[in-house]
C-alpha cells in the first residue's frame, strides 16, 4: 500500500502563488474589455468621447472610494475570505452587464465591479506580506503579472468575442466566467495559502489610515500617477492609434503592449532582486514610461513599435515596483494593508479623473497630442516622490 507524500514547502508556495495569479487576473477585465468595444458602445449609447470615458472613470473612482471596505472585509472575514468576497462581487457585477443599455445600468455595473476590485486588490499586498515576506518583490510581480495578463486577454479577445456573439454586452458579461474560475481557484488553494493561520487573522487593517506618514503619502502619490497612466492606456491608446491611421491593428498593438508589460512585471523585480534600493528601478521605468507617452503624443504613426515597447517595458516594470512600495516600507502585514488602503483610496480617486480629462481634451482639441504630452509629464514627475523614498518602516 502506497502513501501520498505531502507537498514540499516549495510546491505549497508555488500553489499559493498560482492562486494569487489567477485571482489577480480578474482585477482588470471589467475595465480593459471596454476599450476595444468603445466605438460600438458609443454608437449604441450615443456617447461623446467624454461620456465614453466614464466607463473607465466610474470603476476606477469606485476602486478608490471603496478601498476602505477592505478594512471591514479584513476585520470580519480575514484575508482569504476577504479576497474571495471581492472576486464574487466582480463576477456578479460583470454578469449583470449582459442586460445592455441604458447607460446608467452599465455605469452601475462598472461601479460595483470597481468596488469588488477594490476589496481584493487592497488585501493582496497584505497577503504578500503575510505569505511571501521573504520574496515580496517576486510575489508582487506574480500577482501584477496576473493582473496584466487578465487585462491583455480582455483587450485582445473582447472585440472578436463581441463579433462572435453579435453583442458587446455579451462580450463584457462573459468575463464573469473568469471571475468565477478565480473564486473557485482561490477557494481550492486554502491550505496552500495558509492565511487562516496568520498572526493577524482579523484582517490587515485594524487601525486608521496613516495620514501623518510621509512615506505613505509618497506611496500614495506614486499609486495615483501609476494608476492614472494605466487607465489612460487602457482607455485611449487604441483610439489614438486608430486616429493615426492604424485601423484594426490598433487593438492588436494594445494587446502586444500589455503582453510586454506582463513579462516586465515578472522580469523587472527578478532582475533587481529583493534587497536592492528600489529607487533606481523606479526611476528607470518611469523614464521609459514617459518616453513611450511622449512618442505616442508627437509621432504616433512613426516608430510606433518603439513607443509600444517603451510603454510595455517601462510601465510594466513601474507597475510592479509601485505596488511593491507598501510592502517594502512597512513593518508588518497590518501596516502594509493600511498603506495600500490609503494609496488606493486617495490614489484611485485622483486617477479616476485622468481618463475623463483625456476625453475632454480630445473633444476640445480634436486630437490626443496635448493629452498624451500631459501623461508623459506625469510619468516624468513621478521621479520626485521616488527620490524621497526610503526602505524601512513607514515614518514621516
Amino acid at each position: 500500500m502506497t502513501s501520498t507524500a505531502p507537498p514540499s514547502a516549495r510546491q505549497t508556495l508555488g500553489l499559493a502563488g498560482l492562486a494569487m495569479f489567477v485571482a489577480a487576473a480578474n482585477l482588470r477585465p471589467a475595465i480593459a474589455a471596454v476599450s476595444p468595444l468603445v466605438d460600438r458602445i458609443r454608437a449604441d449609447l450615443d456617447l461623446s468621447a467624454t461620456g465614453a470615458a466614464l466607463l473607465t472613470t466610474v470603476p476606477t473612482l469606485a476602486m478608490g472610494l471603496c478601498a476602505p471596505l477592505a478594512a471591514v472585509a479584513g476585520r470580519r472575514l480575514g484575508l482569504r475570505r476577504g479576497v474571495l468576497l471581492g472576486l464574487i462581487v466582480i463576477a456578479v457585477a460583470t454578469a449583470a452587464r449582459l442586460a445592455g443599455g441604458p447607460t446608467w445600468l452599465q455605469l452601475s455595473c462598472a461601479a460595483v465591479a470597481g468596488a469588488g476590485i477594490a476589496i481584493a486588490q487592497t488585501l493582496l499586498p497584505a497577503v504578500v506580506k503575510s505569505r511571501f515576506a521573504g520574496r515580496a518583490g517576486l510575489a508582487t510581480g506574480v500577482y501584477t503579472a496576473g493582473l496584466g495578463a487578465g487585462g491583455a486577454v480582455a483587450a485582445g479577445v473582447s472585440a472578436p468575442l463581441a463579433g462572435f456573439l453579435g453583442s458587446w454586452p455579451g462580450a463584457l458579461a462573459s468575463w464573469s466566467v473568469l471571475a468565477l474560475a478565480g473564486a473557485a481557484a482561490w477557494t481550492a488553494s486554502r491550505r496552500s495559502l495558509a492565511l487562516d493561520r496568520t498572526a493577524a487573522p482579523a484582517g490587515p487593517l485594524t487601525t486608521g489610515l496613516p495620514w501623518r506618514s510621509g512615506v505613505a503619502w509618497r506611496a500614495t502619490a506614486l499609486s495615483a500617477a501609476n494608476s492614472a497612466l494605466y487607465y489612460c492606456e487602457l482607455a485611449w491608446v487604441v483610439p489614438l492609434l486608430q486616429e493615426s491611421g492604424l485601423g484594426a491593428g490598433a487593438g492588436m498593438l494594445l494587446t502586444v503592449m500589455i503582453g510586454i508589460q506582463v513579462v516586465a512585471m515578472l522580469a523587472v523585480p527578478a532582475v533587481l532582486g529583493e534587497r536592492r534600493d528600489p529607487r533606481a528601478g523606479l526611476t528607470l521605468t518611469a523614464a521609459l514610461t514617459a518616453l513611450g507617452f511622449a512618442g505616442l503624443a508627437l509621432a504616433p504613426a512613426t516608430a510606433t513599435w518603439l513607443w509600444i515597447l517603451a510603454l510595455g517595458i517601462g510601465h510594466g516594470g513601474l507597475f510592479t515596483l509601485v505596488l511593491t512600495v507598501p510592502v517594502a516600507v512597512s513593518r508588518d502585514a497590518a501596516e502594509a494593508g493600511r498603506i495600500s488602503a490609503m494609496a488606493f483610496f486617495v490614489g484611485y480617486g485622483c486617477a479616476a479623473l485622468a481618463p475623463m480629462l483625456v476625453g475632454v481634451l480630445r473633444d476640445a482639441t480634436a486630437g490626443f497630442r496635448l493629452a498624451f504630452i500631459l501623461l508623459a509629464t506625469v510619468a516624468a514627475l513621478t521621479i520626485v516622490p521616488i527620490a524621497r523614498l526610503r526602505k524601512g518602516a513607514s515614518r514621516p
